[in-house]
């Protein structure tokens, strides 16, 4: 009785006869199955990993055919580097840029290199360490980002 019950319940048991059965129909429909439906696994694996490569990039804030050159687990940092360099040099360029402003940049520049150099051979570090320089080199970036706006008047 307690047998039938199971049954009644439509709980499914996998038992080698019916793995045997799943294989065999799977040998029959799978070679006129896999031309059909390959295309779309492979163009839904490509809509996949363009829409995770959008993500990243949107994440550190760079365009997606950066993205590459932003590897490893100091990547945000080395694209927020990347972002101050631009602004240093958008500092340089701009016509109400003083000799103040000039001396900045040329600082800033150093220290971006340094903090660049740091956050490379941060990666090698066991990863309290890497955290603690990342930390680091977040909170100086945040430093030179906030007096690099303010010069830039925004």
């Amino acid at each position: 009785m307690a047998r039938k019950a199971k049954q009644d319940t439509g709980e499914a048991r996998v038992t080698p006869k019916k793995a045997k059965n799943a294989i065999a129909v799977a040998k029959v429909l799978g070679p006129a199955v896999l031309p059909v439906v390959a295309p779309y696994a492979v163009r839904a694996a490509g809509a996949a990993r363009e829409l995770y490569d959008r993500y990243q990039a949107r994440k550190l804030g760079v365009a997606v055919d950066q993205l590459g050159e932003y590897t490893g687990r100091g990547a945000a940092l080395h694209a927020r580097i990347a972002g101050l360099v631009q602004g240093l040099a958008e500092l340089r360029k701009s016509s109400k840029s003083s000799a103040a402003d000039t001396k900045f940049a040329d600082e800033t520049q150093g220290t971006l290199e340094q903090l660049s150099a740091t956050v490379r051979a941060a990666e090698r570090m066991p990863a309290a360490r890497r955290k603690a320089a990342h930390r680091a080199v977040a909170g100086e970036l945040d430093r030179l980002e906030e007096q690099l706006l303010h010069r830039l008047g925004v």
